[in-house]
């Protein structure tokens, strides 16, 4: 174990990797504070650059750009009450009552040194819990894969989305596009419709930066903005940042522990994790009636919440390979392509590019302080980048990203039409997370099925015939069960 941490540290501050992670870093910053431009979107414009690196450089510049892109979703929605990531829409409010007070740098410092703390807090988690999680994980076997892989599912449905009828809608548009290709049971071609480019699948890379990143880029073309935003002074963001600290520490960790925990759960994320906390923070203050007017509390509790979310989903996908949310979904895409199979067994194949990737964790929540306090300085000019610049540059960018896959035109075509799917789906307020997990974890449930299938002859109670299996599967049918329930009393008052 000493000789792998000796080496993580080999990997981590060797000059190119950090070169890699100041970039990714920088690229972070950027994206997240300018409206529309999201981590996830960062996390998938990254991924074709990560071909030409190393395991330990590709993986720190996922986690590097991510750390910082939520944190500088913050900026503007404090200063111009747009937020820069969806994580940071649930307390835009908040900071941008405190903005009108005259007190931006405040409602800054305490964005970023919440979400530095709440980032190194679910780091913590993740070292802690991943390789307890690891050792449980060894006795799994197919029954439990697939209860894993379909609570997921479930998840990211019904628990991550603002309804689960259309959460359950975006879950089934992703399982059917993860049947498209070759059946591995019966090695029949299923959806290929003639093509041949079909009958192998379809590629993740051009689905992902087509669900994600055209909808932002049509939504960005077609919004008018009728001014550039008036970005009002910033004071020093330090001044009493200590005090603020001590005063709502209570909020700060309550925030990171439930970050954390939301984390975890496949499909929910920083969004949620955010929007979750600041109800809490609300629901436990004992001044509620300030939230709304500027007041530190939530803020202080929702910006830790995000950060430690993004640790927290680490923890499913390097131990089952489950996404925690949908910038997981991307990194299990290039652990896989890097010879980083997600699973218990990669604590014992590869432990030093696990403990690198902890300790680029920690890093990147470390340097958000002075980076992040450089940035704010600059915010003035990075939130009027013309818009036009800014969309021609991100479509070049899903253009060679989706090329490079095979170098074909057919996956170019394929992110178009999932550009224009995607679009419509946001447009008709149906979430595309769900869409993005059906994919990665349908081929899972649906093999994990099959080899549990085949061992039992056809017994559906293989199924449930193992002790873990069958508590995963009460999980899962109690989420159903629960969610239809909630569905049906929710209808009753209209039909009374």
């Amino acid at each position: 174990m000493t000789d792998a941490i000796v080496m993580a540290f080999g990997h981590v501050f060797a000059p190119y990797t950090l070169m890699v992670i100041g970039i990714a870093s920088l690229l972070g910053i950027i994206l997240g504070s300018i409206p529309g431009l999201t981590a996830v979107m960062g996390a998938a414009l990254l991924v074709p650059f990560t071909f030409f690196m190393d395991p330990v450089p590709a993986i720190a510049s996922l986690v590097a750009m991510s750390a910082m892109a939520i944190f500088a979703g913050d900026i503007p929605a404090t200063l111009v009450r747009i937020p820069g990531t969806p994580a940071s829409a649930a307390y835009a409010d908040e900071a941008y009552k405190l903005t009108l007070k005259g007190q931006p740098g405040r409602a800054l410092g305490m964005c970023m040194a919440s979400s530095a703390i709440g980032g190194i807090f679910g780091t913590i988690a993740l070292i802690v819990a991943a390789p307890a999680l690891a050792t449980v994980a060894t006795s799994f076997s197919s029954p439990e894969y697939f209860w894993l892989g379909l609570l997921g599912l479930s998840c990211a449905a019904f628990l991550a989305a603002g309804s689960p009828l259309r959460g359950l809608i975006a879950l089934l548009l992703g399982l059917f596009l993860s049947c498209i290709g070759i059946d591995v049971a019966t090695g029949i071609t299923r959806f290929a419709f003639g093509s041949t480019e079909l009958m192998g699948g379809l590629d993740f890379i051009p689905v992902l930066v087509g669900l994600f990143a055209v909808p932002e880029l049509v939504r960005m073309m077609t919004t008018r903005i009728d001014a550039r935003p008036r970005i009002p002074p910033l004071t020093n963001i330090f001044r009493g940042l200590g005090r603020d600290l001590w005063t709502w520490r209570k909020p700060v960790m309550r925030g990171n522990i439930v970050g954390t925990l939301i984390g975890i759960l496949p499909g929910a994320g920083a969004d949620i994790a955010a929007w979750v906390s600041y109800a809490v923070s609300k629901k436990l203050s004992r001044t509620p009636e300030k939230f709304g007017t500027g007041h530190l509390e939530g803020l202080a509790e929702a910006g830790a919440s995000n950060n430690s979310a993004l640790g927290g989903a680490w923890i499913p996908t390097i131990v089952f390979g489950i996404p925690g949310d949908s910038i997981t979904a991307i990194v299990i895409g290039v652990l896989i392509l890097k010879g980083m199979e997600p699973g218990p067994a990669i604590f014992v194949k590869t432990p030093d590019l696990i403990y690198a990737v902890f300790i680029v964790f920690i890093l990147a929540n470390l340097i958000m302080v002075p980076l992040g306090w450089a940035v704010i300085r600059l915010s003035r000019h990075i939130l009027t980048v013309p818009r036009g610049a800014v969309a021609a540059f991100i479509l070049v960018t899903c253009i060679i990203g989706a090329y490079a896959i095979n170098n074909a035109l057919f996956d170019v075509g394929v992110m178009l039409a999932m550009g224009v799917l995607g679009w419509f789906m946001e447009e008709n307020d149906i979430p595309v997370a769900p869409a993005i997990l059906g994919l990665v974890l349908g081929k899972v449930v649906e093999f994990n099925f099959i080899q549990t299938m085949i061992k039992g002859q056809g017994d559906l109670t293989m199924l449930v015939s193992r002790p873990i299996a069958a508590v995963l599967a009460v999980v899962v049918v109690g989420i159903w069960a629960a969610t239809a329930w909630n569905m049906t009393r929710n209808r009753q008052p209209a039909h009374a």
